[in-house]
């Protein structure tokens, strides 16, 4: 519910706060005085086009705020403030609670709790979806089936995806993880460390040559003659038999033993180094095409046991999809299963629902009768002129199901039925809109007839009156029992059935029009009345006939004690 709705700087709004009740709601006062600024400003709390003409000339910029209650998820009521700013110059912005906030969240928010009628801008019963919905509520349907289906078929559809797609994504995939891993096969890898060996290897053979030349220096400079092994003999044979020379004949004797098993060794190590140029050779062809190997299945700078990490899981990948071909094939019967049974579903649906089509449109279209609208034809079908588009399988589906079925509109005999959003006029759509709740109210959706909590209906009443003016507000009204609604409007019988009237004038304050709104009630409630019925709040017979209207709306028991002005 709207509690108070504040606008500052707007049009010949300077400042002005009103605070409102349940039921229904009256705005009343002469053209120009700004009643239609209060309902600018709530469309501008629902996210509607800030234009700069909207502020107050000579003023920097324009505020509006409102204050609602909404119910919670816990069953109790919360309260929401929505304001927005409009500049004279630049963007507006927009708050929620106090917070800043994108003019979209403004949009939807204000959006969900209130509804305009009598503008082409945010009206709830204007998207198809919520025509749809609206046709369902008042034949009972459910859609519940069909979205079950649907469901089914989007989880199938993911979870073949995750699966490896169809037969024929997976045999691809399949077939070239066989020719990666045959041409491994090929490779006749021999394990992670075989790079590691036969670099080990490669340096060897590299520096064989070397390695086997300073060998043979080695033992030549042994073994040689006149060589070291040759004076350790000679100094040998000089200490031989000379008691005082034992001991260095046994030093001298082990030391030529040594280097005498040295010197073999040497000779040893020499003949165990001969030159391999074409293993040389090998070695690097085959380092080469490990590398290769390496880059194409591991990245640039993988390894060769990332390599057979690699292998590893492409093997348990080939695997998985040889053997989820029986599977594949079960989920694809499974899928074409789950679509059928979607379409048989969304065919009972549009069936049902192009069956409670007429229905529908006759019940609106007799409300539409007692709105003072005798010519007008209203229908639930599908606008023409598609017809040669080729379908795909969602289109098809969503024609089955009959989600192109929008509400049509003509306002006079013979002219053709055109979707309402597209052609009907401020005061037609409003009324339109008031006939569809109505029937709403009726149906089986419960006492609420759905939308937002707060029906706002300006030019409800355009080019009515007399029994027809009666009709609107009895049925604003009986609306008005389940629904906050607040009507700006220029005739005194639909005032009269309102549960609050709010009289707005425009005075001149040192040298400006600024716009006032206060309650009216008991006698001076009579008084407005006057006044619109004839402009002469004084005559006592246009008084009479105010009385008699507010007689004839408590009569009719019109009022709710659930709805009760403040």
């Amino acid at each position: 519910m709207l509690c108070e709705l504040r606008a500052s700087q707007l049009g010949v709004i300077e400042d002005l706060s009103v605070v409102l009740g349940p039921g229904m709601t009256a705005f009343t006062g002469e053209t120009g005085a700004g009643k239609t600024l209060l309902v600018e400003a709530l469309k501008l709390l629902c996210g509607g086009r800030a234009a700069s003409h909207l502020v107050r000339p000579g003023q920097a910029e324009a505020t509006v705020e409102a204050r609602l209650v909404r119910p919670g998820d816990d069953g109790g009521e919360h309260e929401v403030v929505l304001a927005r700013a409009l500049p004279a110059e630049g963007r507006s912005r927009a708050y929620v609670d106090g917070r800043m906030a994108p003019l979209g969240a403004l949009a939807e928010l204000g959006g969900s709790l209130v509804d305009l009628y009598g503008q082409h801008a945010h009206q709830s019963l204007l998207s198809p979806a919520a025509q749809r919905r609206a046709l369902d509520s008042f034949a009972g349907l459910s859609t519940a089936e069909r979205d079950r289906c649907a469901q089914e078929v989007r989880s199938l559809t993911e979870a073949m995806s995750a699966g490896g797609g169809d037969l024929v994504a997976r045999e691809r995939e399949a077939d070239f993880l066989r020719y990666q891993l045959g041409e491994l096969e090929a490779a006749q890898l021999v394990g992670p460390e075989e790079d590691e060996l036969l670099a080990k290897e490669e340096a060897l053979l590299g520096q064989a040559a070397g390695d086997h030349a300073a060998a043979l220096a080695v033992h030549a400079a042994l073994a040689d003659e006149d060589k070291v092994l040759d004076l350790l003999g000679r100094a040998m044979a000089a200490c031989q038999g000379r008691s005082p020379l034992a001991v260095l004949h046994a030093r001298l004797s082990a030391a030529w033993a040594d280097l005498d098993d040295l010197a073999g060794e040497a000779r040893t190590v020499a003949e165990g180094l001969e030159e391999d140029p074409a293993r040389l050779e090998a070695i690097g062809l085959r380092r080469a095409r490990l590398r290769e190997l390496r880059r194409k299945y591991a990245g640039p700078a993988g390894s060769l046991a990332e390599l057979f990490e690699w292998r590893r899981a492409a093997e348990a990948r080939l695997a998985e999809l040889e053997s989820a071909d029986s599977y594949a094939r079960q989920a694809e019967e499974r899928l074409a299963g789950a679509r059928g049974a979607l379409r048989v579903a969304a065919e009972a649906l549009g069936r049902q629902r192009r069956e409670a089509a007429d229905a529908f449109g006759q019940a609106v279209q007799a409300e539409l009768r007692r709105l003072a609208m005798p010519r007008a034809c209203f229908g639930v079908s599908e606008p023409t002129g598609d017809e040669g588009a080729a379908a795909s399988e969602v289109d098809e589906l969503r024609r089955l199901a009959g989600e192109d079925l929008v509400f049509m509109f003509a306002a006079n005999a013979g002219e053709p039925l055109l979707p309402l959003a597209r052609t009907a006029s401020g005061g037609e759509l409003a009324r339109a809109m008031l006939a569809v709740r109505l029937v709403l109210l009726r149906g089986r959706e419960g006492p609420t007839g759905g939308g937002p909590d707060v029906l706002v209906f300006d030019e409800v009443d355009a080019g009515v009156g007399g029994e027809a003016a009666l009709a609107v507000g009895s049925a604003l009204a009986r609306l008005a029992e389940h629904h906050q609604v607040l009507v700006v409007t220029h005739l005194a019988q639909v005032a009269a059935f309102a549960h609050a009237q709010l009289a707005v004038r425009k005075l001149e304050v040192d040298g400006r029009t600024v716009s006032t709104a206060h309650p009216v009630a008991g006698e001076e409630r009579v008084v407005e009345l006057s006044r619109m019925l004839s402009g002469q709040p004084d005559s006592e017979t246009a008084r009479s006939h105010a009385r008699e209207l507010l007689d004839l709306a408590e009569a009719g028991s019109l009022h709710t004690s659930a709805a009760t002005a403040p």
